[in-house]
């Protein structure tokens, strides 16, 4: 009877899973879109494909429902996203251009 219990209570465990990461998903949209917003993609090509690759990477795996690898690469997507903005401000504050 404890090895029917035992294994009944590994069953619930493993259908237990991480929840949805919808903040990480928000935060890492909206760093890309403030990132199109500077032209990131023409200042901070590196950083700014690094930041698309990621979210779109994370959507699918969202999709899936494998939600903490979901979060790890939305979690990439921001940083990268967020870099890429910087560095696009950056060079277009030191050419002179008018945000």
């Amino acid at each position: 009877m404890r090895t029917l219990a035992a294994a009944f209570i590994l069953v619930l465990a493993g259908c237990v899973t991480a929840p949805a990461p919808i903040d990480d998903y928000t935060l890492a949209r909206a760093a890309l879109e403030a990132a199109r917003s500077v032209e990131a993609a023409r200042h901070s090509p590196g950083f700014y494909h690094q930041a698309e690759e990621s979210y779109r990477k994370a959507k699918l795996l969202f999709e899936e429902r494998e939600y903490e690898r979901a979060k790890e690469q939305f979690v990439r997507a921001r940083i990268a996203a967020e870099k890429a903005e910087n560095s696009a401000r950056l060079i277009r504050m030191k050419s002179g251009e008018v945000l």
